[in-house]
């Protein structure tokens, strides 16, 4: 299987290159620090593996996406699995979201999504077959506090999956999103508080986060055929997060 995988070099993609390549998947991977990419590359090449490549690029930027198209061909010969997993946080309530980070957020979150179906999509089209996995988020299925950007983008990234499987499916391409919750990542972990990180491992009913590696497998599964009947979907990956009501625990369990 040849892959690309937005934002593949920290957190959530990098593990994701890890495991497709791990697989035997050739790699394509794009992110926006140019030392990051090359010393990961360098990393997974001295690990033994040959079918990975680095693209420097913006996934918010029409031309780069169109280089990353390119750079695909080249490389790789083509692209059957799409991963759109570049993404960025702003916080904040609405009404004090600065024009600039909504745009920003807006533009990484959703608007690379076009831009790689834009540029991927008629080659699947052809070949009548693809697979593409967006990275949502639990808070796109439902809200949070301070978090009124990143909970829009989230959620258009939810229904966007479901416009886009219907569009698709009878022309062989599946489409299907990962929705994470809290994850440790570096993009979580910046500037998180041990307070912070104790906070969030209290919400989950495992008394932890979960691991940019076990969204990683679940990402793995709907590329690969395994998934051939999931369609539309938006799968929660968040260690049973969202199945609680909210209401305080009666037991006097400690």
């Amino acid at each position: 299987m040849r892959v690309v995988i937005t934002g593949g070099t920290s957190g959530m993609g990098r593990a994701a290159v890890k495991l497709f390549l791990k697989n035997g998947c050739q790699v394509v991977c794009i992110g926006i620090n140019q030392n990051e990419g090359e010393t990961f590359i360098k990393e997974l090449k001295e690990a033994g593996y040959e079918d990975v490549y680095f693209m420097l690029g913006d996934v918010s930027k029409d031309e780069d996406m169109k280089k990353l198209y390119d750079f695909t061909i080249e490389k790789i010969g083509g692209c059957d699995s799409l991963i759109n997993n570049a993404g960025i946080f702003s916080g904040g309530p609405l009404h004090e979201t600065k024009s600039e980070d909504w745009d920003k957020l807006f533009n990484v979150d959703v608007k690379s999504i076009y831009l790689s179906a834009k540029y991927f999509v008629p080659d699947m089209l052809n070949r009548k077959k693809g697979s593409i996995v967006n990275t949502a988020s639990v808070s796109g299925l439902a809200g949070d506090y301070n978090a009124a950007a990143y909970c829009g983008a989230k959620g258009a990234v939810v229904n966007l999956t479901r416009s886009m499987a219907l569009d698709y499916a009878e022309k062989g391409i599946r489409v299907n999103a990962v929705c994470p919750g809290a994850t440790l990542t570096p993009m979580f972990l910046t500037g998180a508080t041990q307070e912070v990180l104790n906070s969030f491992n209290a919400a989950f009913p495992a008394k932890r986060m979960g691991t940019s590696e076990e969204v990683a497998e679940v990402m793995y599964f709907l590329a690969s055929d395994k998934a051939s009947w999931i369609m539309g979907a938006n799968i929660p990956v968040s260690g049973g997060l969202e199945i609680h009501t909210g209401q305080p625990r009666q037991d006097k369990t400690e």
